[in-house]
């Protein structure tokens, strides 16, 4: 499985998403940053909306970081980790240990809140 992160330096966004990836992809996973910084066009189109994970297609997800749309996303091309994602969704890390359990983010007063 080859996919592109659209990045910058200092995302912890993007540095979440790739931990849920490698959590959550059943297959062996080539994972290419690209630093938006290093090309205005990329700016343009990217700044305000990384993490944008990228398949060999060129489809698109925006906001990876949230495991719900993450897990979906992989799931509609077949690479989700079915047990991985049970666990994660009861709120156990991989070694079957009690977590926060996944709630996604929520909207208040128009701001997008992480749980």
């Amino acid at each position: 499985m080859r996919l592109r992160l659209y990045t910058t330096l200092g995302c912890h966004l993007c540095s979440e998403l790739g931990t849920w990836l490698e959590r959550l992809a059943n297959q062996p996973l080539t994972l290419e940053r690209v630093e938006i910084s290093d090309d205005e066009a990329l700016v343009q189109r990217y700044g305000v909306r990384i993490p944008v994970l990228a398949d060999e297609q060129g489809q698109e997800l925006e906001r990876g970081f949230e495991p719900v749309r993450l897990a979906q996303w992989l799931a509609e091309r077949g690479w989700l980790d079915e047990a991985a994602w049970q666990k994660a969704s009861r709120g156990e890390d991989e070694k079957g240990s009690g977590t926060k359990a996944l709630r996604g983010a929520h909207m208040r007063q128009g701001r997008r809140y992480l749980n």
